[in-house]
């Protein structure tokens, strides 16, 4: 009884707030991709752990070259990417190739420090960059999922067309002032909801922050000593996000 409920209930989930506003193919690029992010750094975590020996390690040739995962990713992305436009979302082939994109992002998000600092620090605290940048990107796509859209350019008339095309422009110089004050979650969730990425362009940068750089320190030593105040390493915020971090992604290697 329990297991058919359960079952009508992902039916009406499936067909009601899925196919019927054209949503399945985002939800499953959500999934896959939770579900490899999970997979793979629960994989990487039992690959480093003394009690799981006969967990598969690492794959590294006699040359010492070892394959990234991202690699991967990459190339499933691209296999999904060449069927989902062949299929023009014709057949359950568009739908089976959304969920292989998805399953590319996780293996490849899974290692994003590597894209910025071009070396492997997984395991360093740089590594950490990778468990933020997958928070956006699920964050991104459950709001995607769920209908919002970061904007809309209407061209029935040169009137219509030129308001969205400065409302566009608000959009982005809110979200590229947020960027700027390392405001990443009032960045990101100002791309869909503008008036978050307004206040948060207006409100105190971080201190470490390029925007804090060029407008703070000397120029404003108030300001700086202010943002110091506000942003200090032991704030309720940055202990939480360390405990996150630490709980998906693991400790940080002592290397």
């Amino acid at each position: 009884m329990a297991t058919a409920s359960i079952g009508s209930l992902l039916s009406d989930f499936w067909n009601h707030q899925l196919v019927d506003h054209d949503r399945e193919a985002v939800f499953l690029v959500l999934l896959g991709f939770l579900l490899s992010f999970s997979f793979i750094r629960l994989s990487t975590r039992l690959m480093r752990s003394p009690k799981v020996p006969w967990w598969p390690g690492s794959i590294v040739s006699e040359s010492g070259v070892h394959l990234h995962h991202l690699v991967f990713g990459i190339v499933t992305m691209m296999v999904a990417g060449v069927i989902g436009f062949a299929d023009h979302g014709q057949t359950d082939w568009f739908l089976v190739a959304a969920a292989a994109f998805g399953v590319g992002i996780g293996l490849t998000i899974d290692e994003f420090a590597l894209w910025v600092h071009l070396e492997d620090v997984y395991w360093a605290e740089e590594g950490r960059q990778s468990i933020d940048a997958t928070v956006i990107t699920a964050v991104s796509l459950a709001l995607i999922m769920f209908g919002l859209r970061p904007f809309e350019i209407l061209s029935d008339s040169p009137e219509a067309l030129l308001g969205s095309l400065i409302a566009v422009a608000m959009v982005l110089a809110g979200v590229f002032v947020c960027l700027l004050k390392d405001r990443f979650l009032h960045a990101l969730l100002g791309f869909f909801v503008w008036p978050i990425g307004l206040y948060g362009a207006i409100r105190l940068g971080k201190p470490g922050s390029r925007w804090a750089k060029k407008h703070y320190g000397e120029r404003n030593p108030h300001k700086q000593v202010r943002s110091e105040r506000r942003f200090r390493p032991d704030r309720r915020t940055e202990r939480f996000k360390e405990w996150f971090r630490t709980v998906v992604g693991g400790g940080i290697s002592p290397d």
